[in-house]
């Protein structure tokens, strides 16, 4: 375990939940959230912040987590939740079904970020989390890998959008694909206000 873990533990906590989303920037699909409590006992090598993985290391480390955790859980915001919260809100809203998802009452959740997601039990946010707690780590793979799962489903339901290529972010291809296109039913309406008029929205 990591120290920032270790002390949690050490402290007498008995389930310490590492919690952390994915998508927050795309223009494109839901936000997604995982929720992960590790066995103290049972360390799994290689986790780290999800964007500094490799693919191929994020798939292996989410087959590891998901069979050998003592719980997780992924939850999910969709893009009409996300027009209607604003991303910050939905992005709780899929932390907080993330963690109902686990099965178990976690002792403290460990957030990723600056900002309490209010998760009805105790809370420690921790900048820059995905780097330092392993738990949080863990949480942001189950998130990024599922969310990235989905965006490949997606890219065969709207091939013209090319979301097997970019994930739903913001690159020069994605945002010309909008622009010469349209939005289609999966775009976040309240991300494309740069990129088209009104009437286009």
């Amino acid at each position: 375990m990591t120290e920032l873990d270790r002390e949690f533990y050490c402290k007498g906590y008995q389930l310490v939940c590492g919690v952390d989303e994915a998508g927050r920037g795309p223009l494109a699909g839901p936000v997604c959230a995982g929720a992960v409590i590790l066995d103290p006992n049972d360390h799994i090598e290689g986790l780290n912040d999800s964007k500094k993985l490799s693919e191929r290391k994020r798939e292996l480390l989410f087959d590891q987590i998901t069979q050998r955790a003592r719980a997780f859980g992924i939850g999910w915001a969709s893009e009409q939740e996300i027009d209607e919260l604003n991303i910050l809100n939905a992005t709780f809203v899929a932390m907080g079904r993330a963690v109902k998802s686990l099965g178990l009452t976690p002792s403290v959740c460990l957030v990723d970020g600056n900002r309490d997601p209010m998760l009805g039990v105790e809370t420690v946010c921790i900048i820059g989390g995905d780097g330092k707690s392993e738990s949080i780590a863990a949480a942001s793979v189950l998130a990024k890998v599922s969310r990235d799962r989905l965006m490949l489903q997606l890219a065969q339901e709207y091939p013209a959008y090319r979301f097997d290529v970019h994930k739903g972010y913001p690159t020069k291809q994605h945002r010309e694909l909008v622009q010469r296109l349209g939005p289609c039913p999966i775009h976040r309406r309240s991300f494309l206000k740069k990129l088209l008029p009104p009437e286009r929205l």
